[in-house]
């Protein structure tokens, strides 16, 4: 009976959650990983998963696993070969997609997705990074929610750059 008293008092009190790191809209994230290159990145709590720009994607199988080889595409990035093992396949739909009620159903673009560490400041997570070519972009380097959720992130859209360089 005593033990159940005990439980029940702890059950009772308030549960105090971690305070989320308040970030800027915009940080610097270092890809230990991918040669230890440090990007700009867009911490974005509209977007759901992460993206990183890439080129030359092409997956392949490895052991009976499914792999995918790429290159970064951004601005100076060398020209290396990079090789992740396929966590998996994203469908991702486009708002130009959902706002044209006119054209027919358009697949959705589908993207090979891999767990990648990423390094924020001196926090160091592994986080699902979906590969796509986003050299068109200022920022080669989309932080979404599930990825701000995994750093215990919140966006303070009115700062930028508020995380120390990435030293993980």
């Amino acid at each position: 009976m005593k033990s159940i008293l005990a439980l029940l008092s702890l059950v009772a009190l308030p549960v105090l959650a971690a305070e989320p790191t308040l970030y800027g809209r915009y940080e610097y994230i270092a890809l230990p990983e991918i040669g230890g290159e440090v990007l700009k990145a867009k911490m974005d709590t509209g977007a759901l998963t992460a993206s990183l720009s890439a080129k030359d994607i092409e997956t392949f199988t490895r052991d009976g696993e499914d792999w995918v080889r790429f290159r970064l595409a951004t601005k100076d990035a060398s020209n290396k070969v990079y090789e992740h093992k396929v966590a998996r396949i994203s469908k991702i739909k486009t708002r130009s997609e959902e706002e044209d009620d006119d054209k027919e159903a358009v697949e959705p673009t589908k993207r090979p997705v891999v767990d990648l560490e990423l390094c924020l400041g001196n926090v160091k997570r592994t986080v699902e990074v979906n590969l796509t070519d986003r050299s068109s972009f200022n920022y080669p380097l989309l932080i979404g929610a599930k990825a701000l959720r995994e750093f215990g992130a919140a966006v303070n859209p009115a700062r930028r750059f508020t995380a120390d360089k990435p030293d993980c």
